[in-house]
């Protein structure tokens, strides 16, 4: 009998979201809840699973972690792209790393959760309501007639686009390889510029793949060029944005505020600044989580078992 082992399994629902009992006459299938960030922790606790299933990049495998797990054969991941995997270096120890379907919904609909609760102070204002405090203390802004800036016009920001001129919104996107084809057939404006985009945009969102072009494509200079009372929303990957420069941009009110799903460290510190800034929505990495998507990534995460064990994996990483 095998081991596999799912991890950080925060909500307790991969078991119920797939059935597993598919594999359960040749692989014994266990989940634990809790993320170990530990990791000399984390290997004492795997270190025995010949099958591993993980969610996104909550728990990386770089190559000084799959080298002290000989036993380990299979990784499947959620999505069929994970920066926290070292590919090669598992491939080079026998390790087939698999993956799974996304859905471009989900991360879709949480980016107008951020928007909109960041147009009207949901929080601030629901929070007044529970604890007695002044009724309406907020003005809310207008997306009918705003412009909604769009780094990154890909599956996610086409669908952002498409919501937005249902808001009755100015629509116009930028990224490195836009082109005026490209942008018309999503019916928006390409921007000029990165600059001119952001200039422009009362919100600006970000859809782009974290890389070398991306990693801090927003720094101090790309802050300042936004409207003071322009909000930013960053459902992709910290990193794009430098959080040093966010920071600052928040605190001294470059920017009115920003929705944050995604963070340079998960969980969360609890000593970071986007706790406690009073004009950040915040959410704990939510884009990708709901119930589609998890029967989705766990009912595909058997079937990638499945197909390992009859020796002829499936949706294999590059």
């Amino acid at each position: 009998m095998r081991t596999c082992l799912i991890l950080d399994d925060y909500q307790q629902a991969a078991l119920a979201l797939a059935d597993w009992g598919r594999i359960a006459d040749r692989v014994a299938v266990s989940a634990i809840a809790e993320h170990i960030p530990d990791r000399e922790t984390l290997r004492a606790r795997i270190d025995q699973a010949e099958i591993l299933v993980i969610m996104r990049e909550r728990t990386p495998f770089p190559a000084a972690l799959l080298e002290r797990l000989p036993r380990l054969k299979l990784l499947v991941t959620s999505g069929m792209r994970n920066l926290a995997i070292d590919v090669a270096s598992a491939r080079s120890r026998g390790v087939t790393v698999c993956g799974t379907e996304s859905s471009p919904t989900p991360p879709t609909e949480l980016t107008w959760a951020l928007i909109l609760g960041l147009a009207r102070h949901v929080v601030p204002e629901s929070r007044n309501l529970r604890d007695g405090g002044p009724w309406q203390s907020t003005i809310g802004s207008d997306l009918a007639g705003a412009t909604l800036g769009i780094l990154g016009l890909g599956k996610i920001g086409t669908r952002v686009a498409e919501i937005a001129r249902a808001f009755g919104m100015r629509v116009i996107a930028w990224s490195p390889n836009l082109d005026e084809a490209r942008a018309a057939a999503a019916g928006v404006e390409r921007a000029a510029s990165k600059e001119a985009l952001l200039e422009a945009s009362d919100v600006v969102t970000i859809h782009l793949v974290l890389g070398e072009r991306t990693r801090g494509l927003l720094g101090e200079a790309e802050l300042r060029r936004m409207r003071r009372g322009a909000v930013l929303v960053n459902t992709s990957r910290a990193p794009i944005v430098d959080q040093v420069a966010l920071v600052r941009a928040l605190e001294a009110g470059w920017i009115a505020g920003a929705g944050l799903d995604v963070f340079e460290t998960e969980p969360l510190p609890a000593d970071s600044p986007f706790r406690r800034l009073p004009n950040v929505l915040a959410l704990p990495h939510l884009g990708y989580v709901s119930r589609n998507n998890y029967r989705t990534f766990f009912t595909q995460a058997v079937e990638d078992i499945e197909a390992w064990l009859a020796g002829s994996p499936i949706r294999e990483l590059g």
